[in-house]
Parts: structure tokens; sequence; C-alpha cells
């Protein structure tokens, strides 16, 4: 090859190379010999030819290598990345456009690294390095191209603020070889040191295992030692020369660049470079003549690891790629390959095709057989993420052993007639009670020993995992004796008559054991017990504590804080929880425990059920009790981290509170000092010229942006005035800053409660807190924002803006956002007025349609411009108002032009602080303009992954191109396809990347992209979200991301703040001494900061109430806790506006992690990674991006079902394994809290309401069935009272409970009532409160707990997390009752209903007025959906939507309806069956996902066990009730009427289904062609019939009960819960999977079963179907009874005039003049909808009034009604 001098002998291998030589030449380094002439690819084109035949050193040719041209007949890539003159292809455009002016260097793409510099190497000797590599390797081109580029931003970044030398230098320190260094952590854990140290092929694993039996080792200890061997890498590292390090980086990045989805693995791909490196420096390496054909490496060993993670997800069916039905716990993830590499023992597993293994080749040619391995075999599950609630045992067990047995000790302690003693008065004896008591320790003992089995189940049983398994196992077993074996003793064997001390003795020491026992659990990790995996000092924990344990450390006095934190909220809660809760419910123990109930008696249980409902009761009590117990924490936890935050901000100086009355008044000077890098400029200038320039750009921005008037600027602008004195111009500051002593100056310089005082204001306030000092725009750091987009909108169309979604919007969205902006509109409008008359000013006429005479008329002709904003149509105007309205909505072009507010700010400030660059253009405005731009583009890039960008329609095609327009600098990311070249191939994928500077290529007419990277297949394996950051990050330039979702806007003043929030990462004073010189200097000892929070501001919050709710809950989270995480080491990533240290990241797995369905909330993987490694987390208060929020009911609670689907996948995951088990317990805790316990306790607070219901119903039936004693008003016992049970304790007790709820609930609204009171004061907060209160926000609070804990509990029985795309709209569009009847019946409005059964029967039998809180609460589960539902009580639209409801239930038994209620009920239970894998091709296939069966395992608790011992636990309570004497007699069994009663309806259903049946076989083929009809009046006949027989057996349940109401309620109560039982149990043990299609449902009604298309399942379907029919006719009667209490009670509102207005205003905020106007109907329409109303509001009426007669009928005459039944008289 020309040019290559050739290589020399072979060197040294392993890292400890100590000369520092130059490979090539042997030269010393430095010398100039031997660098190649400048020749690019160019001149070689000749040696890059068709390597078709040419294997390479154990590179086979398989099928595949034949397409080794990777660029077939694909075009070259964009000229203008290729700089004219520049040598080869290193893309920066900027070189190659401007010429002819500027200071020297300034053409240089890489100003920081040019020779004047003393630069280590030359970018020619760079760029050579990489030519080398590339045709060493076979790399594609393009990729090489893109990595040259990006080590060369990122030398220009480093090298701006330090020595070039220095900028290499720590470059190769973070990247292979610091103290921080991921690859050294790596090297040193998987023990490689030991395999290169002593120069033997075997590995150190295998060593390891031999010496464990006994061999002699053979080795002197101090090579094995660690610090020797940190020491001689050091050492080696030290003694490098730059020319190596730098090609150590270059084959890195090479490496890294195109590893695809192996980006996700990072010490899989540490591994692959370790091999390259060895194999680079090997003799044959350096020998080798002939390139390596482009795409070699690719192939060879990214392809191999890239299909086995692809096949482990999917398989090929019909030539389609197929999600198989696989768990996590089969899927062998990114995690598990990962985790192969963590140790030896896991490298020493890899095998080759030829059953060798790779560790038996010498390190040098591993790199040679990576084609050979077999990875297949290498692999297997590291950890098992079942799923199962055994995981949050396993991983929270520190959890469950504080709450129970703290719990335990205190209740037993008061609960000592529970084990008193017959023997002693009926007292326990004294050592019965230490005893008991002490039996805490051994429930501790025992939860952790049951979490020790189950991770027995989750980890695999082959390494050193299970030895401290069972090491523990055998230690608990021994607590569990000394804990729990005195008891046994105590109880069988003391005698209290005799006087032993013995007993006594035993005991107390007992319960100190106990004692001891629970603190060390509940503080000792369990990962730390006996063998520590965290800080233990043995090498076979190395790689666990590297990877999973090296949280970054607290300084000293934040762990005190910490600490100190976790001591107050448990203090508080041990003696509140004691004396609130324990000590309340010592006396209902007292009077419950050994209560017999008399004089009951049932015909098959005797009286052995019925005298022990007083047990039962108190049992359902303890429950709740232990519940409440958990909820009292997250209270505590709620107020002292809200106080501490708020102490926090305090010190921060962020507060409101702290003083800022001044806060205006020295704005100015806060700006010159915190946002200009004034230390290093010559003060020539007054600050006050510097900070006009600032403060005038702010205004003049906003202005732009229509937030405020010219009027407005005027008063707020710095303006030059006239001295009169002498004449001399001087600048007067705007009266703004001066006139700050009065408060009523903000109607004076902006709209008051307007867009710009906000931001104003918190620009002001931001500017208080103390900044890190920001360094000159040239020295600042390169950063990248980064964006994915898949389909989001780009750019509104003018049609979306001017027309109704549909029939139920009432609004067009132009019209929505002028009600919400109306002054910015009103500034839109009069600058468009003023552009028109401007226009027709030269002399044309108007393009906007207005002549000069026309605007004398007054206000009329400007009609259009108000209502559109513009009057001609020509794009180019109405392009404006598109403008206008997408940056108002939650748009991708709102997040462009937000974000390329960096761009402009980067400019100002240079500008600003670089006077001399103004004078040294002159009055050259366009050189000076390019000479800022070329500043801001070397420092900021913003690229968006818009992962469909090459199959976008036309419009969006037309909307990104737009985009690129407007902002030729934004670069785009895209996936290019291209066909196969082989007959039936995969399509080859690319990377590409494009900016608004690529020229059209003539043949397609797209623009030509500056790389294109071939990808191993299609990138896109999981949720889609992290596989498309994934393929853009490799386009990423500088030291850090930013990383922003497409609904984010940004502000030219935080931009400004950008240099202040990069110096939080800590870089920007790097010392001048080697990383290397010493381990453990204090400049490179601190930990790195690995990601940086922001605040958000919610842009959508004055959007009425749900608009406010989201973006209060987004303030506590993201603003308020955070703060106090972050301070305390327990904040994440959370995504958004955070930024990140991109080196960090990327080589730690990158920015999110992928896995399908697991990493489903992907941003918090990477949080918890980078913490587990060792990265800091900060969060800065100080700087905010804008962020748009879900805001209709519907969106907003689909945001919370994936944040809590998201949440039970992460339960699941080994990273909250290893959290839970090895962090220290305060670190834990809040660990805990601030993100699986918030979603632990809303499941709680559901279940508390169901608990206590279920206990309130026993006691209720205790309350109606015996006589209660009565006390007078001292509390002293009425006489005359014979028999009488005392349970006046138990009702203090119900009434304490209650408000525990109540207060458990209300805290809720704590936080945000108290970050306004910081923010905005007393006034602002109580307001705020106020509407949230009479918006009846807690209604919607109490129904998104439920939808939180609803999703986590089906995540975790069924799985099936997905990404879901929440909407972006605005909330104005009515929904139809069935849409939000069938979305929430099954997450809210049954259980909401059976609540209110069980509540009903409560309020009958034991009345108190604290019930009233729970009957709002449970009737919030059931009427939410309807109640933010806009203009739900419009009259018209309420009957409309009776009668579509009406046709909801019946349709889509004929013909396939998507709409119809039968889709519904199939949809529902496809969770549990899944669907048939089998397509047949049927239009209705479509209407339906896949999914798989559920696992029996799964849903054997959940689904089967569950309602099971709920329909138990009612029909005993049921038959409680029927087991005293009627008039006398013995009544019969209960048991039996329940059963008749319950099973009754499902028989007739039977019974009507097998005549239907017959008679539509028979006829069905007959009639069905005349009468189309057939099916349909069939399937009503069976409805209208099931119906029937529901009501009539509730009727004679009823008669039955003597009309005894509350009875008759409480046997539905047990009916329902029967039903439902039988129901789930068929269900979940019988039905075998649906099919996708309907054709089974329209069989059965029509009777045509053949020539459907169902095959042989013709003859096995009518029997599933029937059973099937006979549950679906119970379930439809269900249904339409339910839906209609619901409809009847939302009826009640219609009543109240002008409701309609009242309720929007609740919703909207806005007063009922602004509110939207009723829609516009044609006289036609009107007709209609006037007929459709008085026939179904007639129907209406008449279904009120059978269901009112049904009821009110037997109620009026219970006395007459009774009937002579023989047969009654049996049951």
């Amino acid at each position: 090859m020309s040019g290559r001098p050739p290589p020399g002998p072979p060197q040294p291998r392993g890292p400890y190379d100590q000369q520092p030589r130059n490979p090539f030449t042997q030269q010393p380094y430095g010398s100039s010999q031997g660098h190649g002439q400048p020749g690019g690819y160019y001149e070689n084109e000749s040696d890059v030819g068709d390597y078709a035949g040419s294997g390479y050193h154990g590179y086979g040719t398989d099928a595949e290598s034949t397409e080794n041209d990777v660029y077939g007949n694909s075009y070259p890539p964009s000229s203008e990345s290729l700089p004219q003159g520049s040598r080869g292809g290193h893309s920066d455009y900027s070189t190659a456009q401007y010429g002819d002016y500027g200071p020297s260097g300034s053409r240089e793409p890489y100003p920081a690294w040019t020779a004047e510099r003393q630069i280590p190497l030359s970018k020619e000797e760079i760029e050579d390095i990489f030519l080398d590599l590339t045709q060493k390797f076979g790399f594609q081109r393009d990729s090489m191209r893109n990595q040259f580029d990006f080590l060369m931003q990122l030398l220009d970044s480093r090298a701006s603020r330090m020595s070039p030398n220095q900028a290499l230098l720590t470059l190769h320190a973070d990247y292979i070889g610091g103290q921080h260094a991921n690859y050294r952590k790596w090297y040193f854990a998987a023990q490689l040191d030991l395999d290169d140290a002593i120069g033997q092929s075997n590995n150190p694993g295998l060593n390891r295992l031999k010496s464990v039996r006994g061999a002699p080792a053979g080795k002197n200890k101090s090579e094995k030692s660690l610090d020797s061997a940190l020491n001689r890498w050091r050492s080696a590292m030290n003694n490098m020369s730059q020319y190596d390090r730098m090609r150590q980086i270059a084959l890195y990045l090479l490496c890294w660049g195109e590893a695809a989805q192996v980006r996700f693995v990072p010490e899989c791909l540490s591994f692959i470079f370790k091999c390259a490196d060895d194999y680079y420096r090997s003799p044959e390496c350096q020998n080798r003549m002939d390139p390596v054909p482009e795409g070699v490496y690719l192939r060879a060993v990214i392809k191999p690891l890239y299909t086995l993670l692809r096949d482990q997800g999917y398989e090929v069916v019909d030539g389609k790629f197929v999600r198989r039905e696989k768990d996590h716990e089969d899927i062998i993830g990114y995690d598990d390959v990962n985790q192969l590499f963590w140790y030896p023992e896991g490298i020493a597993r890899i095998p080759l095709k030829d059953k060798r293994r790779l560790v038996d080749i010498p390190p040098s040619q591993r790199f040679m057989y990576f084609d050979k391995v077999d990875w297949n075999r290498a692999f297997f599950k590291t950890y098992k993420e079942k799923r199962t609630f055994l995981q949050l045992l396993v991983h929270f067990n520190r959890i469950w052993v504080i709450h129970i047995s703290i719990y335990y000790f205190y209740t037993a302690y008061n609960s000592p007639r529970v084990y008193r003693r017959a023997d002693n008065n009926d007292k326990p004896t004294v050592a019965m009670q230490w005893s008991a008591t002490a039996l805490g320790g051994a429930v501790a003992t025992l939860i952790m020993m049951a979490a020790t089995l189950a991770e027995f189940s989750f980890i695999p049983t082959t390494w050193n995992n299970t030895s401290h398994l069972a090491r523990r196992l055998i230690f608990l077993l021994v607590t569990l004796a000394l804990t729990a074996g005195p008891t046994v003793y105590i109880a069988l064997y003391e005698n209290p008559k005799q006087e032993s001390n013995l007993p006594v003795i035993l005991g107390v020491v007992q319960f100190f054991i106990s004692v001891v026992a629970t603190a060390l659990f509940s503080i000792l990790p369990s990962g730390r017990m006996f063998g520590d995996r965290v800080a233990g000092k043995s090498r076979k924990y190395l790689a666990s504590q590297t990877f999973t344990a090296s949280y970054p450390v607290l300084d000293r006095k934040t762990r005190t804080a910490s600490i100190m934190l976790w001591v107050l909220i448990f203090g508080c809660k041990l003696v509140e929880s004691y004396f609130f809760l324990t000590l309340s419910f010592r006396d209902p123990i007292r009077v419950m425990v050994g209560m017999e109930i008399q004089g009951c008696s049932d015909k098959l249980f005797s009286t052995y059920l019925c005298s022990k409902q007083a047990i039962f009761a108190l049992t359902i009590m303890y429950v709740m009790d232990l519940v409440l117990f958990f909820l009292d924490t997250f209270l505590w936890y709620v107020i002292w981290n809200t106080v501490y935050s708020i102490a926090r901000s305090f010190a921060l100086g962020l507060s409101l509170w702290t003083p800022w009355k001044d806060i205006y008044t020295r704005l100015p000077k806060r700006i010159y000092a915190k946002l200009l890098a004034t230390g290093d400029m010559e003060v020539k200038y007054k600050p006050k010229v510097l900070v006009s320039q600032i403060w005038n750009a702010i205004i003049i921005s906003m202005y732009r942006e229509h937030l405020l008037s010219i009027d407005h600027v005027q008063k707020l602008l710095y303006h030059q005035v006239q001295n009169e004195s002498d004449g001399r111009r001087t600048l007067r500051a705007p009266p703004f800053f001066i006139s700050q002593g009065d408060k009523g100056f903000a109607g004076e310089f902006f709209p008051a409660g307007s867009e710009a005082e906000r931001r104003i204001s918190f620009f002001a306030q931001s500017l208080t807190t103390s900044l890190p000092e920001p360094l000159p725009v040239d020295a600042m750091p390169t950063f990248t924002v980064l964006t994915p987009h898949y389909s989001e909108k780009i750019l509104l169309s003018l049609r979306e803006i001017i027309r109704e979604e549909d029939q139920n919007t009432r609004v067009t969205l132009l019209e929505y956002l002028k009600q919400l902006h109306p002054i910015e509109w009103d500034n839109f409008v009069k600058d468009t007025k003023i552009l028109a008359e401007e226009s027709s000013g030269f002399g044309g006429p108007s393009p906007f349609g207005t002549s000069g005479e026309g605007e004398k008329g007054g206000k009329a002709p400007d009609i259009p411009f108000y209502a559109i904003g513009f009057k001609s149509a020509a794009p180019e105007y109405t392009l404006r108002t598109r403008i206008w309205a997408s940056l108002r909505a939650q748009t991708l072009y709102r997040t462009v032009s937000g974000m390329m507010n960096y761009s402009k700010a980067i400019k100002l400030l240079y500008r600003v602080e670089n006077p001399e660059v103004v004078q040294l253009f002159g009055g050259n405005t366009e050189k000076l303009e390019r000479e800022l731009e070329r500043m801001a583009r070397r420092k900021f890039k913003f690229c968006v992954s818009m992962q469909r960008y090459s199959k976008f329609s036309k419009e969006e095609q037309e909307n990104a191109e737009f985009l690129l327009r407007a902002y030729p600098d934004l670069q785009i990311a895209y996936l290019d396809e291209e066909p196969s070249k082989k007959e039936g191939g995969e399509p080859r994928l690319f990377s590409a990347l494009i900016d608004g500077h690529c020229e059209f290529m003539p043949e397609t007419g797209k623009r030509r992209p500056k790389f294109r990277i071939e990808l191993p297949g299609n990138p896109i394996l999981g949720d889609g979200k992290s596989d498309n950051q994934n393929h853009a990050i490799i386009f990423y330039r500088g030291e850090y991301v930013q990383l922003i979702d497409a609904n984010q806007d940004n502000y030219l003043e935080e931009c400004l703040k950008i240099r202040n929030i990069l110096g939080e990462f800590e870089q920007f004073n790097t010392s001048g001494q080697s990383p290397y010189a010493q381990w453990g200097h204090k400049e490179f000892a601190k930990e790195p900061v690995a990601i940086v929070g922001a605040r958000e501001y919610i842009f959508s919050e004055n959007i009425g109430i749900l608009g406010d709710i989201a973006a209060g809950k987004e303030q506590t989270f993201g603003t308020l806790f955070a703060r106090s995480w972050a301070w305390l080491g327990g904040k994440l990533h959370y995504g958004h506006p955070d930024f990140l240290n991109a080196l960090f990241m990327c080589t730690r797995g990158g920015v999110s992690k992928a896995q399908k369905g697991l990493h489903v909330n992907e941003d918090i993987f990477a949080g918890m990674t980078a913490f587990a490694r060792g990265g800091r987390i900060k969060h800065s208060e100080y700087f905010q991006c804008g962020k748009g929020r879900d805001l209709g009911f519907g969106t907003i609670l689909n945001f919370q079902t994936k944040l809590g689907m998201g949440m039970g996948e992460q339960m699941l995951s080994r990273e909250y394994y290893y959290l839970g088990s090895q962090l220290p317990i305060d670190r834990f805790l809040t660990f805990y809290y601030g993100h699986p316990g918030f979603h632990m306790n809303n499941i709680l607070v559901i279940l508390s309401i169901q608990v206590f219901m279920v206990a309130l119903l026993f006691l209720g039936t205790l309350n109606k069935q015996l006589t209660i004693c009565q006390y007078n008003s001292q509390g002293q016992f009425i006489g005359g009272q014979p028999g009488c049970y005392n349970l006046v304790p138990v009702f203090d007790w119900i009434r304490r409970c209650i408000i525990s709820i109540f207060l458990v609930f209300f805290i809720a609204f704590m936080p945000l009532f108290l970050q306004e009171l910081t923010d905005h004061g007393t006034g602002s907060a109580l307001i705020r409160l106020g509407k949230h209160f009479l918006s009846l926000s807690p209604i919607f609070e109490v129904f998104s707990t439920q939808i939180y804990s609803n999703s986590i509990l089906n995540n975790l029985t069924f799985g099936g997390a997905r990404y879901i795309a929440t909407g972006r709209g605005f909330a104005t569009t009515r929904l139809s009752f069935a849409i939000l009847y069938s979305r929430f019946a099954g997450p809210s409005i049954y259980l909401g209903m059976r609540t209110l059964l069980l509540l009903l029967y409560i309020t009958m039998s034991i009345w108190m007025p604290h019930l009233i809180y729970f009957w709002i609460s449970v009737m919030s589960l059931c009427i939410a959906p309807f109640v933010f539902n806009p203009h739900q009580f419009a009259f018209a639209d309420f009957i409309i939507d009776y009668r579509e409801f009406l046709r909801w239930m019946s349709r889509g038994n004929a013909r396939t309806h998507s709409n119809a209620w039968i889709g519904y009920c199939r949809l529902s239970r496809t969770a549990i069956t899944g669907f048939k894998k089998k397509r047949l091709g049927y239009p209705s296939e479509k209407l339906s996902g896949d999914s798989p069966r559920a696992k029996f395992k799964h849903v054997l608790v959940a689904e089967i066990i569950a309602p099971i011992c709920l329909a138990i636990i009612f029909t005993i309570a049921y038959m409680f009730v029927g087991a005293f004497p009627v008039n006398g007699k013995v009544p019969p069994s209960p048991l039996i009427r329940i059963g008749v009663v319950a099973i009754g309806p499902l028989v007739w259903n039977a019974a009507v289904l097998l005549v239907l049946f017959f008679v539509s076989v028979f006829l069905g083929p007959v009639l069905g062609g005349c009468c189309a009809k057939f099916p349909a009046v069939i399937a009503s006949i069976a409805h209208i019939l099931a119906l029937v027989g529901m009501v009539a057996f509730f009727e004679f349940l009823w008669f039955l009960e003597r009309w005894d109401a509350s009875h008759a309620v409480l046997g539905i109560i047990a009916i329902v819960a029967i039903q439902r039982a039988v129901n789930k149990v068929f269900i979940a043990t019988f039905l075998t999977r649906e099919f996708k299609h309907d054709e089974t449902n329209k069989a059965w009604w029509s009777g045509k079963w053949y020539g459907v298309g169902l095959g042989h399942h013709a003859m096995s379907q009518p029997a599933r179907e029937f059973g099937v029919k006979i549950l679906e006719l119970s379930l439809w009667s269900g249904d339409f009874l339910l839906a209609h209490v619901l409809l009847f009670f939302l009826a009640i509102p219609l009543m109240i005039p002008f409701v309609d207005s009242v309720h929007s205003t609740m919703l909207f905020w806005l007063r009922p003049s602004k509110q939207i106007r009723p829609p516009l109907y044609t006289s036609k329409q009107r007709r209609q909808r006037r007929n459709i109303v008085i026939k179904h509001g007639f129907i209406f009426l008449v279904m009120f009034g059978i269901f009112g007669a049904l009821i009110a009928i037997p109620a009026v005459f219970r006395e007459t009604l009774d009937l002579a039944c023989p047969f009654c008289d049996l049951l």
C-alpha cells in the first residue's frame, strides 16, 4: 500500500510496554520520520477493491461475507462533508465555507487543536491512525469519518480550556486507563490483569477453581495482590506514548461506533476492544500488508452478537419478524449478555464452534476467532426477572421486616388476652408476656428466610452465588431457634403456681435477642451478610462491587443529614403509631378476644361458624391496623421530606421568602456577576453596557414571541439618551429596575399573570442562587441536545388549526389557543397588521388583503385578522398562523425553536464578552455574523433522531424540510433502508445523518447524507425510544448531552445559563497534573458527575384543573422532591431536560436501557446504572426547560398507566435487586420511598379502603344481630341489659381509622401547597388549593390512585408493559358514556360498585357521620371519568349518549363492529386466555393486537385464590346473619339459599342458550338468506331473557329474606362475590385461547358453523362457545344494570339550571363569557337531534320507572306481600 512504512519487529505484549515508541517505525516517539505521505482514501481507492474471495486470518467467507461491499451501488458521501483541500473525509462544513477573513486559525475546523498550541499529534497524524485502524480491522469508511470528526471535536472541546497534551491525557484516562474509566474497572474486575501478567493462555478463573480443590497455586502473592497490579497498570499508562494513547482511544471509538445493539452491553464491548488492542500489537497484525475489506468488523464481530440478541425476542414467521411469546425470565437480555464478561469464569465459558474455548487461544489471536465463537452456547440467565410478588419480598425485605416486626412487637404487647392462661386468673404470666412479645424477632427471621428462599429462585445456582445464600439460611435457622424456641418451652412447661425465675429470665433474654435480630435485619443489607458483596476485600466480589455497588460517597455533613431524616421520620412514626394506632386498638382487642356469640345456629354448621364471628371480625381488624401502620410511614416521609426540601430551598436562597424585595433592582448586577465570564475580560467597558445588551436581547426575544406588546417593550429596554449637560450619549436603565419599591408594577411593565412575567421573575429569582463560574465562550465545552422523534407532530397544518377534530370537539384548536393566550394573540394580530401596512406601503397590493384606505374603516376589515390571523390564503401568510399555533401546542417545531436558543445565547455571549471581535469586522455585519455562527456551531449541536424520516408522508416530509430550512444547523439522524442484494434476504439498514447544508441528490430528490453507516439489522428491538436514541448517539458531539423529549421548550434567558450548568459537572478546572502520575490524587479521585437534573416548567398548567393537577405532580416530583433526593444522593434520572456526562454514560451502556417490556421506563434505568457504577447525580434549581404534559382525563390516566406498568417492570429488574440488597439503610429508604414506595403506598391506600370495608361489614353484622351494651355519657354501664355485647370501644376504633385514612389521603396535597407557598407566597397557595377543591380534584386523586395501583398489580400478574404514546392534544373533546365505561370499568368502576354495595350495607347496619368521607371516596372510583368529561351534563348530549350506549350494548352479534360490548368483553379476558397464533385473514383480526396467554402460576393468586377467598368471606358474613331463629324457628341453611340464588341465573342462562342454539342451528341457515337480522333477533331474545332472569332471582332473594333490605344487600354482596369467583376460575382454568376474529360469536347466533373458516375447530368451538356465552350473558346483564345505576346517578345534576357552564368553568377555569361556544348545527341536524332526545329521553324515563318500581314496591308493600310458597320455606 502506498506511503505506508513497513511494520517493525513485534512489540512486547500487554499494557506494560515501557518504551514510548511509535509502533509503526520503532522510532522513539517524536521523530518526524515514518508518517506516511498525505494520502487520504481517495488515492488508495484501488486498494479497497472487491474482496469477495479473501477471507482473512480465520474470517471465513460464509454466504454473508460476499456482501462485503458496504457501499454497493449506493452514493458517495455528501461532498458537503468533504471540505475542499482537506485530507480525507472528516466532516465539518464550517471549513469549506469561509475563506478570507478573521484572526489566524479561524479557518481551522478544530481551532483549539492547531500547530501553534504544541499539539502532541497533528490532525493529519490522527487521521493516519484512523486510516490505519480501518484497514487493519475492516471498519466502515463512513463510520471512520464520523468517529474521526467525533474525536477531533472532543479534543477541540477539551483543548479549548486546557493544554492539548492534558486534553489527550484526560481523555485517555476517561476512556481507557484512568481511575474512573469503565474499561480499567472491568479489566480488573474480570481479573484480566492476571491473564496478561502471567502470560499464559489459561484463565485465572480456572486457576482459582484448581486452587480451591487444593492444588498448589504456585504464584507469589504480590503478583496476585490487586494493589501491585494497579500500580503496574498506572506506570504502564504513565509511560505510554501520546501516539499510543491516541491510537487506543481511536480504536475504542471505532469499535463503539459500529457496535449497534452491542453498545448496550458495555463490558462485552470492552472485551471486544481488549481483543482488538491485543491483536493490533501482535506481529501478525503488524506484518499484514493488504487491507481488510470494509465491513468485516460489522459482519464478523457485531452481527453474530446482534443476531443472538434479536433472536431472543423475535422469530421469523412467514418471512416477517414476530415477537416470541417469552417472558423476561426466559429471554437472555442485554444484562445477561453483559454480565458474562464480568467474571473470569464467564469469559472462560465462551466456546468456539470447534469445541475449543476462546481463552485457550493466546490473547493476541483471540480477535481473529470472533466469527468462530458459538455465542448461543456462551450465555445464560444471570438473574431471572420472574413475574411474581416474591420480587418485592426480596428487593424490599428490610421494609417488610421493619414494619411487620415492629407492628408485631407493639400489638403482641397490647393483646395480653390472646395468650392469657385460665389457671392464672385469665391473665398471662410475666414470662409469657415477655416471650410472646419477643416473637417479633421470629417474625423478622421468617421474613428473611422467605426472602432468602425466594432469592434462590432468581439467581443462577452456578457460581459463588449460592454459597452465601446457604450460609445465610443456616444462620437464620439458628436465629429462629433462639427467637422462637423459648416461647415453646414457656407455653408448654411453665407453671404459674411455681416460684421459678427461669421462665422470666428466658423470656427477657429471648426478647433482647429478638430486638437485636430485628434491628440487624432492618439495618444490614442482605447482600452484606455473610460474605460482603459491597465492601468485601475478596477478588471474587470485585465485579459485583464495581458494577452494582460503587455508590458515590456522600460527604459527612450530607450523610448525617440523610441519617437524621430517617431518624426523624421513624421517630415520629413509631411514637405516633404506638399512641394513635396501637393503644386505640387495645380496648377492642380486650373486649373481642374470647367473645362467643350465643343463641345462633346453622343447619349445616351448627354453632361452629356463627359463634366465632367476633374472632373473624377481629382478625380482619388486625390486618387493617397493619395496613395503616405501613401508610403512616409514607405520611411522615412526605411531611419530613417536604420540610427538608423547603429548608434546602431557603439554604440555596430559592424561596420567595428569602429577602428579595430588591430582586429586580439587583438583577443587572447579578447578570454581570453570574452570567458573564468577566474574570478573563479586560474591563474596557462599563458593566452597564454589557448587561444592557443581554437584557435587551431577552426582552426583544419575548417581543418576537408575541409575549410583550411594543408599549411594554419600550418600558423594559435600555435606551440611549442624550446627556443635556455635555451632549454625550448615555445609557438609561429601564424604569423597571428602579421602580421596584412599590408592588403594583406588574400591569405597568408586562401583562399581569402573563408568561412574560413568569419567565422574567423566574430568571431574576434563579440568579439569586449560587451558580458555578462560567468559562469564556471559546473555552466552554461542546455539548449536544438529542431528541428522539417517532411520529409526534412537527408543525400543525392549517386544517388541524381551523377545523374541529370531530363532532364532539365543539371548538377549533385556534379558537381554544386564543382563549388560553389572549394577550399573545392580540400582539400577534397587531404585528401582522403592521406587516400588512408595510407591504402595502411598498406600493404593491397588500398580500394581507387590506388596502391602505380600508384601515380607516375601524375594526370591520380586521375581522379576518382577529379570527384566523390572515386575509390572504397564500401559504407564506398562513404559515405565520400555523407557527403561532405550533409554538403553543406540543409540537417538534416548538422544541426545535426553543432549543435553538442555545445557538442564539452562545452568539450573544460571545459578542458581548469579546467586543474586539465586533471591532475586527468593522461594519461588515455579514462576516461578523459568520464568525458568531461558527462559534455557535462549534460549541453546540442539535440532533433529532427521526426514526421514521425515510418513511414520512408527504406532509411530514415537507414539515421536516421546513425545519431544515429554518435551522440549517439542525441535524437529523434517521434509518435508511436498502433492499437486500440477495433474493429474499433481509433488507440492509443504515444510520444516516443529514443537516440543512446537505445538497439534494438529483436521482432521488432527497438530501445526500453526511454519514451513512450500515447496521447489523433492524435496530428497533425494544420499545422504540431507547433504540432510537442508541442509533443516533454516534452522531452526538462534544462532552455532554442534554436529553430532550419532543414536547419540550426552552427560552433564551435560560440558555444564557448553559455555561453555568455545564460547570456543575465539575470538569472546568482540571489540574495540570497527569491523571497517571499517582493514584488517588484529589483532582481525579472524586467520583465523576454523571447526570445533572434540571427543573421542568409545565407549560400546559394553565389549561384547567386536569392540566394543573398534572403540572402540580411534576412540580412536586420534579422540583420539590428532586431537590432533597439529589442532596441526599437518592435522585435517579427521569429523562427530559437532564444533562448527561456523555463519555461516562456511553462507556457504561448508553443513555438508556432497551430490553423490550422490561425497560419501558428506559431513562430511570440509565440513572440506576450510573448510580450503581459510581456516577454522582445532581439537581440544579436555577435552570428550567418547558415541558408539555397530557391534558385530558384519558391521556393523563394513560400516562399514569404507563408509569405504573413501568414500575411493575422495574420491580422485576436486577437493578432493584442490587439497590435493595446492597444500599446502606438510609440511602435504601430514600431510594425506596422516592420510587417504588410511592406506588406501593398507592396500592396500600386502595387496599386499606377494601380491608376496612370488610372489617366494617363484619362489625355491621354483629351490630345488626346482637344487643349492644348501652353506656351513659359518663361511660357508666346502664343496668337492665342482660346478654348484651360490649362493642363500644370498637366503634371508637372505627372513628380513629377513618381519620387515619383521611389524613393519609389529605397529606397528598401538602407538598404542592408548600411548594406554591415558598415559590409564590401565601395568597397564591391558598387560591390554588381552593381552586383544586372547588374543581373536585380530590375525586380525581382517589381515582388516579386506583389507576396506579391497578396498573402495577396487573403488570406483576400478566405483564404486557409497553410504551404508551400518551396523547399530546388538548382536552376539549367530549367522550361518549360507552367509551368511558369500557375504558374504566375494569380498572376502577367494578371495584367501586362492589365497594359501594359493602358501604350500603355498612350504612344500614352501623351509621356514623364519619362514613360520609367513604361515600365520597368510593363514589369517586365510579364517577370520576364522567365528572371530568367536558360537557358531560349538556342535556341533549346526555340523552344522545344514552342512545349510543344502548346501541353499544346490543351490536356486534350479526356482523362485526369495532366498537361493541361483545368486543370489549372478549378483549378484557384475552389478558388471561391470550389469542390463538394462527391467522385466518379476517378483517376483524385487525381489531386485536398480539397477546400471549398468561402463565397459570402468574394468575393463580390474583385470578383464582383471591376471588375464592373473597367469596368465602362474604358468604360467612351472610351465613351469620341468617343463623338466628326467626319467630322461634331455626331457619333453613343460608348456604343453600345463597348457593341457589347465585348459581340460579347461570343455570337459567344455560337453558335459554341451549334452546336458542337448536333454533339457530336448524333455522339459521334457512332464514339467514332472507332475514339478515335473524342472528341479531336471536341474540336480543337471549340477552333480554338473561336480564329478566337476573332481576327475578334478585327479587326472589329479597322475598326469601322477608323483605329485609339490609339482609338482601348482604345477600347480593355474597352473590356478586360467588359469581365473580366462578367467572374468573372458569376463564383462568378452562378457556382455551381466543380466535383473533369474532366468527365464533356470529356463528353461535346465526347457526352457520361451517364455511366460515373455522376448519376442524368447527367441532370443538360450539362447546367452548356455550360455556363462554353462559358467562357473557350474566356479565352483559350485570353491565346493563350497573351502567343504568350510574346513568341515573349522573342524571341528577341535569336538573340544576346552567349546570353545563358551571361544570365547564370547573374543568377549564374559564369564565362563562370566555367559554367555548356550543357547536353550530344545520336545521336538519337540529331536527334529528330533537327526535333522538324525545324518543330516547322517554325510554330513559321508562327504564328509571321500572328500576324504581322493582325497589320501591316491595319496600312499600312489604307487610302485605307475604306469598305462600312451600318450596321457599326449604330455602
